[in-house]
């Protein structure tokens, strides 16, 4: 939102490359992740990994550091190979670890502060399918194996029911070639994904809005109505989900052996009933990043979010899981709500310094320059 100039790139949309021997695809900015998807199977190729959500861009997505579940991989911009890039004073660059090396690490995850990023080069892989295996399980459990299913699984994901005891643990495995198992019949999709979590979902956060009291208890119910079930699909299919309920949400990078103490810390925090949350919250982990402004740079990362219904009353919830994460190190993703501030996010970077030097270099009339970039960058 803006009072200001708005750049919409939604009519520079599709494939303008594809080298299938190197599996290197350009894509232009405006390309919703859906979209991509769907070209990218057309090709026999797919990202490697991806978030949870598929409605934003690809330039959308890099800018602000999203990322998917899997200790072995790092967040979307590290797929990034090269871009080209509309710099303030209009000229256009072309930019990769070779060629311009400091622009290209800056806009990869650029904030949009470094310039309009026109065209995305990324690194893709031949298509493959997905074992996925979900399961309802007690929090205890989750977290006595917590490392062993980090480590072990290509894709771990889980969501924690606040106020109960219960959560949904999500364990992805990438198949070779030639593997394959039981498709998920289309009624189970529609019943799991479709009615039970988002049209159910949101009237049970509905009522939990207008009964905050119940909120322990919808949770309860919500915990224990989840069933196991196991499918094999194409990888996005399995990665992406729908999300129909409208939330407000945080979500915290830190170290991973920091998740478990944190979860603990969260469950004396909601014990207290002082706030009452009737979304899960998810856990997902990331390797190390070289991405200078990833959240998940240089260390083996835990991704904590914490979502509150878009009609709950307001609460103490944002500051009081600020001051939690920041306690270990917390780093906070770009693209949703916190209240850092340069002065708090520049210790928690070791390239920050870096970033920052490279935008007064190309932007130094701060063309680019809007009221969360002077907040989380400086003037």
């Amino acid at each position: 939102m803006t009072d200001g100039v708005l750049l919409d790139l939604s009519g520079m949309c599709g494939l303008a490359g594809v080298d299938r021997a190197t599996g290197r695809v350009r894509v232009r900015a405006g390309t919703q992740l859906v979209d991509l998807n769907r070209l990218l199977a057309l090709q026999g190729l797919a990202m490697p990994n991806l978030g949870d959500i598929d409605r934003q861009t690809i330039t959308g997505a890099l800018a602000t550091g999203t990322h998917g579940a899997g200790a072995g991989f790092g967040c979307l911009p590290s797929f990034v190979a090269g871009l080209q890039v509309v710099l303030a004073d209009g000229s256009i660059v072309d930019c990769s670890a070779d060629e311009q090396p400091e622009l290209f690490e800056a806009a990869r995850l650029g904030l949009g502060a470094i310039g309009v990023v026109t065209e995305v080069e990324l690194a893709c892989v031949p298509a493959f399918l997905v074992r996925a295996q979900e399961r309802p399980e007690a929090l205890a459990t989750v977290l006595t194996h917590l490392e062993e299913w980090r480590t072990g699984t290509d894709h771990l994901d889980f969501y924690w029911f606040p106020h109960t005891d219960r959560a949904l643990v999500k364990r992805n495995t990438r198949l070779a070639p030639g593997q394959d198992g039981p498709r998920l019949a289309a009624w189970r999709r529609r019943l799991d994904d479709d009615i039970l979590s988002n049209n159910v979902l949101e009237a049970v956060c509905r009522t939990g809005a207008r009964y905050p009291a119940r909120i322990p208890a919808l949770n309860a119910v919500a915990g224990r109505a989840l069933s196991a079930r196991t499918y094999v699909a194409p990888s996005h299919e399995v990665f992406i989900t729908r999300r129909d309920v409208r939330f407000r949400e945080t979500e915290w990078a830190v170290p991973a052996a920091s998740v478990a103490p944190l979860i603990g810390e969260l469950q004396r925090y909601f014990a207290r009933r002082e706030t009452l949350v009737g979304l899960p919250i998810e856990v997902r982990f990331g390797a190390p990043d070289a991405v200078w402004l990833a959240t998940g740079y240089g260390r083996d990362t835990g991704y904590i979010a914490v979502h509150e219904y878009h009609r709950a009353r307001p609460s103490s919830l944002l500051a009081d899981v600020t001051a939690m994460m920041r306690e270990h190190a917390g780093r906070p993703h770009w693209g949703k709500l916190h209240e850092l501030r340069v002065e708090d996010l520049a210790p928690l970077y070791p390239r920050f310094a870096d970033f920052r030097a490279v935008r007064d270099r190309v932007d130094p009339a701060r063309v680019f320059a809007n009221d969360y970039l002077r907040r989380v960058l400086g003037e």
